[in-house]
């Protein structure tokens, strides 16, 4: 369960990213993050993974408040959450295994526990036999699948996608969206930001839709594509 009380978000320069935000995402639920480039929807999912600190409100992480988490402590939170970016970050000298790999390795897990892992994770996401390919050789598609699987390997309750399908073809995009419902339907908690009102439209899940660090109706998006707009 994700809750989010009265949440604002102020960057050094001025900026207020979000502006007194209330939101909760209940365990097992799919929802996507909706909202013009700049409305908040990166600096959301950066505090609830803890990677950015809110400037008032509280945030609430399977009942527990990570607001003020110490350092030491972030650690065991990412371990229920997992990211994944649009632009993928993947580390380019080492081969797909050790990118999907790398956060078991930090975890300290057993190699053997490392590859049975990393590599049912590359099998779910349909990349198994491409284990041993560096990521330069993959497609922009097949680049965002290794970091789906870097994000699941740790079998976290709670899965963060930042614009996961910003760079992809719209075949490409339904490929990787199906991907998260999945994993959805295996209770896995879901919190997607995505543009793509057309594609998202269309899978039946809530929209939450920032407008200048707010929450409006998300009926007003969906109005846009029904328009044409």
């Amino acid at each position: 369960m994700i809750l989010l009380q009265n949440v604002s978000k102020r960057y050094p320069t001025g900026h207020e990213a979000l502006s007194h935000l209330s939101l909760r995402l209940d365990a097992g639920e799919m929802a996507f993050l909706t909202g013009h480039s700049g409305a908040g929807k990166s600096t959301l999912l950066k505090l609830i993974a803890a990677i950015e600190r809110p400037t008032r409100g509280q945030i609430l992480v399977d009942g527990k408040n990570i607001t003020n988490l110490s350092r030491r402590r972030i650690p065991m939170l990412r371990r229920k959450i997992g990211v994944v970016f649009q632009n993928h970050q993947l580390l380019y000298d080492r081969p797909v295994f050790d990118n999907v790999a790398l956060p078991l390795v930090i975890a300290g897990y057993r190699p053997q526990e490392i590859a049975r892992r990393a590599r049912a994770a590359l099998d779910k996401v349909g990349l198994l036999n491409r284990e041993k390919a560096y990521p330069i050789t993959l497609s922009g598609g097949e680049q965002q699948r290794v970091g789906i699987a870097r994000a699941v390997v740790n079998k976290p309750s709670m899965l963060l996608a930042d614009e996961p399908t910003g760079n992809l073809d719209p075949e490409l995009s339904a490929e990787v969206m199906d991907l998260f419902l999945q994993f959805n339907q295996v209770g896995v908690t879901v919190l997607v930001a995505s543009h793509d009102l057309e594609l998202i439209s269309r899978l039946d899940k809530r929209m939450l839709c920032l407008q200048a660090g707010r929450l409006v109706d998300a009926n007003e998006a969906l109005g846009h594509v029904t328009h044409g707009a």
